[in-house]
Order: C-alpha cells, then structure tokens, then sequence
C-alpha cells in the first residue's frame, strides 16, 4: 500500500472511533506519511511531533534532515537543533488553510523557521518567506475540497 493509502486509512479509523480529536489524534498517520515521503528525498527528511518551545512557539512537528541526529538510528535530533526543512502546524480539517496561513502564529512560526508545512488534512500548503519575512504561499496540495469529501475519501 502506498503512504497516501496509509494515511487515509489510518486517519479514516481513527475518526472511526468517534473518540478522536480535530487536531491531535492524527499526528501519528500524518508523521508517517511525512516520514515515507521523506525517506524519498536527498538528503532525507524526518517530522518530528510536539517540538519545544524554541522562542516562537509550539509547532506541531518539524522536519530534520540526517546530519541533525547523533546517528542515523537516534530518534531525537541533537540538543538545540532547528528543523533543517522547517515547521509543521497541523489544523481540523474544517480549518481554512488561507486564513491560518495569515495568522499571528504561523507569521512567528515562518520568521523563526522559515518553512512552515500547513495542513488540515486535506490540504498541505507550504510556506516561504518573503523580503519582510512574512509567510509566502510555495506550493500547494489538495486531497479534498472539504472536510465531509475527505472523510468520504478516507
């Protein structure tokens, strides 16, 4: 199964449950398909979830390349260490991507790490920086145009 199937499926089970939350209970699915498709990229990239306070806030994940870790196999990054490939805020699914995009939180979040992957679930936006620093829309994906297609989908 591909990491994209993973997902949705991983995702799909645990709205399942009727216990989940908007936001938290999705980290799991959503740091292995970053991992997956992260493993395809040179040099390689690793999300991980619930980074400290690193004078910005608390984002969601951060994305370390290999050279950020003791050793290959470590599961933290070195003490200190900033998200070589930037931040990862993660919203409900109902959330408008646009409109977060130009929050107060991911302005702090784009001046501290520069790159900010954000997503609902169903979408995922990547954020640059522009000449002032503010948060710069890059690329952009889209699984579903809203939260009820994308738990059909799922």
């Amino acid at each position: 199964m591909n990491p994209l199937e993973t997902y949705l499926r991983e995702a799909r089970d645990i709205h399942a449950t009727g216990a989940a939350t908007d936001e938290t209970s999705f980290y799991t699915p959503l740091a292995n398909l970053l991992n997956e498709l992260g493993h395809t990229l040179r040099p390689k990239v690793r999300c991980i979830i619930n980074l400290a306070n690193a004078g910005a806030g608390l984002p969601d994940g951060g994305l370390f390349t290999p050279d950020q870790f003791q050793k290959a196999s470590a599961a933290a990054p070195k003490e200190g260490q900033s998200p070589a490939r930037g931040v990862v805020e993660v919203k409900p699914p109902s959330a408008d991507l646009r409109k977060i995009a130009r929050s107060e939180q991911v302005q702090r979040y784009s001046a501290k790490y520069g790159l900010v992957l954000l997503t609902n679930l169903r979408e995922f936006l990547l954020l640059g920086r522009d000449a002032q620093g503010f948060p710069l829309p890059m690329e952009s994906y889209v699984l579903a145009a809203d939260e009820s297609a994308f738990w059909a989908a799922a």
